[in-house]
């Protein structure tokens, strides 16, 4: 069974790079064909077993590109100066999120990052609004950008993420009005190209990483996407610390 895996592999290598003057010739592949029909008529789950050991070699190139993209980005995807922070400024380990305040998975993630910072206080969150969801979301990201200024990131991030995920000039005026904050000084900052170029900014770290959705985590050299349990955010911030 562990030579006709390895020869499925073999086989499915050679044909992903079949411009490689070292790939099999015709004559080869049918051998290797007829053999993998034969035995997979005698077990099925060998198919089963190269499936999984494709994906895990996949996994394991992608995280490793991860790993190399983010030791590349450093302070610029944890530390740049500005950007919005949760939890202890000065934490051992940092957390970014990438998110859209739109999404669905994003909002669900509110009361687990929240669970999070509290159950640990050595750790630093830092978000990186990426508004890939429409109008609603560049302006939603537009506004808690502009609200940091103000000293109200965190209030209105919460709000526009409570709230309807159709954000609107109105939703964002009357969050704002419930967080405190002064409302013409927010519109003038929101037009801010600097706030623009912060978006653009951290779209551009986002495909740098090749973040193809939200919520996604970094944490230490780890990209975690999607949401994800509150166990699974701890487990990774224990492994960060442990390097």
């Amino acid at each position: 069974m562990r030579l006709i895996l390895a020869l499925l592999l073999v086989l499915v290598a050679a044909t992903a790079r079949a411009d490689d003057p070292a790939h099999f010739t015709p004559a080869q592949r049918a051998e290797i064909v007829a053999i993998m029909r034969q035995a997979l008529k005698s077990d099925p789950s060998i198919l089963r077993d190269a499936v999984i050991a494709l994906q895990a070699e996949e996994s394991a190139r992608h995280a490793g590109a991860a790993a190399s993209a983010i030791e590349r980005l450093g302070p610029a995807l944890t530390a740049a100066p500005g950007d919005p922070v949760a939890g202890n400024p000065h934490g051992d380990v940092t957390v970014v999120e990438f998110y859209d305040l739109r999404c669905p998975y994003c909002r669900r993630m509110l009361p687990v990052l929240d669970a999070l910072i509290h159950s640990d206080p050595k750790l630093r969150v830092v978000y990186k609004d990426i508004p890939i969801l429409g109008p609603g979301s560049v302006l939603g990201a537009k506004a808690v950008l502009a609200a940091e200024r103000q000293g109200g990131y965190l209030r209105m991030h919460e709000l526009l993420m409570q709230g309807s995920s159709q954000i609107t000039d109105a939703s964002v005026r009357s969050a704002a009005q419930t967080a405190g904050l002064d409302w013409t000084r927010l519109q003038r900052d929101m037009a801010d190209p600097a706030i623009e170029a912060r978006i653009n900014a951290n779209l551009a770290l986002a495909h740098t990483l090749d973040i193809d959705g939200t919520p996604a985590f970094v944490v230490g050299k780890q990209l975690l996407p999607g949401a994800l349990e509150l166990s699974e955010l701890q487990d990774a911030v224990k492994a960060a610390r442990m390097h």
